[in-house]
């Protein structure tokens, strides 16, 4: 393992706005878990290291099979009892991270407790992955509107009473109303709405950014006035998709074949409006690792209505499907998004991150 110490308690912090009065944000320094045991209401993945071999993309996320029989793509080669940890062409040097952040009306606290909990989450990722320090991150939100209900105020009121900097008569981009695309410019009534302008020139950020944790903050509060039908799943599987990889559409350059790939669904509904279902949704994110599914880490924050003791209130919706597709990955940990900080999971989420990185035999060529 290329496990350095753990730095916790890091002098990073956000602006005094992120965190609420529900004791959001704090330190990161929680006790490191197993990634293969259930922490408090935290469930790892089934963890049996069974895949197809290759899935088939389906453009609307549907596909026949998904995971079961197949070989085991977990399990290292026989060295003949020989341990070498870096000395041939094992292990990961790049990371791919994705959020999908649902920006509906009832998400302004998940997403203050995400963006709180992200300055201890990349740090231990830049202390604990010594030898993988280039890595993008993107983030998507769950629908493909921009600027809530404005396009529709603007021509009654001649400007948006609920996001007075909307800029009416002004077309946003394509890529602002694309379901998938990665977010560069807010614009909904409790986020930034200003230009993210990453280093990148695109539409996810890099190692290279100076004020990484600001850069994520401008993207990730997503805002809580999107469509009330959620599409997480459509979000993710286009965000990965070869239309939106191709040389000058939205996600050019995201996605490398030679990172390992990090998402992390946060959302607090189910997904009943993306097409396909969870076998169809596994198919197309495997794809993107050419059908490795042991090179992706799955990451739910969502409803605990299964947990022995849940987090979120009684009547809170049961995501079966999202639950159901994350627990596919032999490399997924669910987490309750009501959770009043996410500190923990994502500790534990390190080292799982950690494990698969040092795991992964990067494509040849």
């Amino acid at each position: 393992m290329r496990r350095a110490a753990i730095i916790v308690g890091v002098g990073l912090g956000l602006a005094s706005g992120c965190a609420d009065d529900e004791g959001r944000g704090g330190s990161f320094g929680v006790p490191m878990a197993s990634a293969s045991a259930s922490v408090g209401s935290f469930t790892s993945g089934p963890g049996d290291g069974t895949a197809t071999s290759s899935a088939a993309t389906v453009a609307d996320g549907t596909a026949e099979g998904g995971p079961g029989g197949g070989i085991k793509l977990d399990v290292a080669p026989d060295t003949g009892g020989m341990v070498d940890d870096g000395g041939n062409a094992e292990g990961c040097e790049k990371v791919d991270f994705l959020f999908v952040i649902d920006n509906s009306g009832s998400m302004g606290d998940n997403q203050d407790s995400l963006i709180a909990s992200f300055p201890g989450f990349i740090q231990s990722i830049q202390n604990t992955l010594t030898e993988a320090q280039d890595y993008h991150i993107m983030v998507v939100d769950t629908d493909a509107q921009w600027g809530g209900a404005c396009p529709v105020l603007c021509p009654a009121f001649g400007f948006c009473p609920e996001i007075p900097t909307y800029p009416c008569g002004v077309t946003p981009e394509a890529c602002d109303t694309t379901l998938g695309a990665g977010v560069v410019h807010t614009m909904a009534s409790d986020a930034p709405n200003v230009p993210c302008n990453f280093t990148t020139g695109g539409r996810y950020m890099d190692s290279t950014e100076p004020d990484l944790i600001s850069a994520f903050q401008c993207s990730a509060k997503v805002g809580s006035d999107g469509d009330g039908s959620e599409r997480p799943m459509g979000a993710m599987v286009g965000a990965l998709s070869e239309d939106l990889a191709q040389p000058g559409a939205c996600n050019e350059g995201f996605v490398r074949e030679d990172a390992i790939l990090v998402v992390t669904i946060i959302t607090d509904e189910e997904d009943d409006d993306s097409n396909g279902l969870p076998a169809g949704w596994f198919a197309n994110v495997t794809a993107s690792k050419l059908g490795d599914a042991t090179a992706i880490v799955m990451l739910g924050l969502i409803n605990d209505t299964d947990a022995a003791a849940p987090v979120c209130p009684a009547e809170s919706q049961d995501p079966a499907k999202i639950r159901e597709f994350v627990d596919m990955f032999p490399n997924s940990i669910r987490g309750s998004v009501c959770a009043a900080s996410y500190n923990q999971f994502f500790q534990q989420a390190v080292d799982l991150i950690d494990t698969t990185c040092d795991e992964f035999i990067p494509p040849a060529g």
